[in-house]
């Protein structure tokens, strides 16, 4: 192989292969990269980037032809192998049909019609939908200042107690021993995703107290929104 994939030849993308075997799409490319250093293959004209339509990022995915499926897949079990062989199978059948035949065929173009017509008002539906939410975010990104972590849920759109369950798995934030505030992690800071900042609480005798609150940047934001695109669509 020279590691070039021709337009018009069937590939079968590392994303796909991901959705079939209910792995992590981080997981799929890091077998798919080892399986090009074992082969001493380059993976330079097997990458793409693949834009997610919620919120306008890309991120690179690979483009296997068949021969690098079949070896990739030799790695996995059984059952993920045949999940993966019948889709190719679809895409093969798919790819033999005759497009000279169905343009003739009246009940084949109005079935196609019907699709494609489908599919357009179903994205038109969810572009309104992902619109606020690309805006909110676009507003968020472009702002200097940062926002409380159950203000950052609502603005990505999730329940307050998930975003703090992830940053907590994922080493964003901990509680001191004996302690009921969160404390963001030190390498967060230096990143610029996470700042700690004195706030004021009223208490319930009117008297005010200081507390300090871990906050979530504007760059934060974005980095989290990343992260909740990933997971969502591998």
């Amino acid at each position: 192989m020279t590691g070039l994939i021709l337009s018009n030849a069937l590939t079968m993308s590392s994303r796909e292969i991901a959705q079939l075997t209910n792995k992590e799409h981080f997981h799929v490319r890091r077998d798919i990269e080892k399986m090009f250093t074992d082969l001493k293959e380059s993976l330079g004209g097997y990458i793409q980037k693949w834009r997610h339509p919620q919120n306008g990022q890309e991120y690179e995915e690979y483009l296997l032809d068949k021969d690098h499926v079949e070896c990739l897949l030799t790695g996995y079990s059984a059952e993920l192998r045949m999940r993966v062989i019948k889709r190719w199978h679809e895409l093969e059948e798919a790819n033999k049909a005759d497009p000279m035949k169905a343009l003739n065929d009246p009940e084949t173009m109005r079935g196609l019609l019907l699709s494609y017509s489908e599919k357009v008002i179903n994205l038109q539906n969810e572009n309104q939908e992902l619109k606020p939410k690309a805006e909110a975010l676009d507003r968020i990104a472009k702002s200097d200042g940062s926002i409380c972590i159950t203000n950052a849920a609502k603005d990505l759109q999730i329940r307050p107690k998930d975003l703090f369950q992830l940053l907590q798995s994922k080493k964003w934030i901990f509680r001191r021993q004996g302690s009921s505030t969160f404390t963001a992690y030190q390498d967060k800071i230096q990143q610029g995703l996470l700042e700690h900042k004195i706030t004021v609480v009223s208490r319930s005798d009117g008297s005010e107290k200081q507390t300090e609150q871990v906050r979530v940047t504007s760059k934060g934001i974005t980095k989290l929104s990343e992260m909740l695109a990933v997971d969502t669509a591998v």
